[in-house]
């Protein structure tokens, strides 16, 4: 987990809690200090602030929603000019999430993602650039819907009842962080915020 740097004084600090309190404009449930994006608050003068903001991905589309709701929130609180810098390093994981936003994904109907890293190196396995499908002995191929990330060891939790028997139905659902699974137990279909 990516942390950011204490902030330098006391009006930092509070800026950067009312900066992190926005919700996210793709998972409204979490906000932006939850999902671990909002890096720190700078003050530059009495009325000016710099915010860095790390996105989940660099073609992230929610940015400039993000950006533009922080902004908002600080001018509400007397900050004339506030500025938002994308800091891309170290960038962001789903590691970032915090156990809050974890458990908010969870009660929310969303698979959380699964175990946090370790520290250090990330082990890469480079394989096909595309999927390769079974054979069903139908003469057609069924489409391969199996996870391929090294994590796959771990099972996908039902965020309804909490069954570690699921499938994936989709690599991709509402948002491109997110896989399209059902729970085998309950058969409910659900979002698993997928790992990064």
């Amino acid at each position: 987990m990516v942390t950011s740097p204490a902030p330098a004084t006391p009006l930092e600090a509070e800026l950067l809690r009312l900066a992190g309190s926005v919700p996210d404009p793709e998972l409204p449930v979490l906000t932006l200090e939850e999902l671990g994006v909002v890096r720190a608050v700078h003050v530059l003068s009495a009325d000016s602030v710099e915010i860095e903001l790390t996105p989940t991905y660099t073609g992230c589309p929610a940015i400039e929603a993000m950006s533009l709701d922080m902004e908002r929130v600080l001018r509400e609180h007397g900050i004339r000019e506030v500025s938002v810098r994308t800091v891309l390093t170290p960038p962001w994981s789903t590691d970032d999430i915090s156990p809050e936003g974890r458990r908010k994904l969870r009660e929310f109907g969303i698979a959380p993602p699964r175990t946090v890293r370790e520290p250090g190196p990330v082990t890469l396995a480079l394989g096909p650039t595309r999927t390769t499908a079974p054979e069903t002995g139908t003469g057609t191929q069924a489409p391969d819907t199996r996870d391929t990330n090294a994590r796959d060891t771990d099972p996908v939790h039902c965020p309804h009842c909490g069954s570690a028997d699921t499938e994936l139905l989709s690599r991709f659902s509402s948002t491109a962080c997110k896989a399209l699974r059902r729970c085998l137990d309950c058969r409910e279909p659900f979002d698993h915020f997928k790992e990064l």
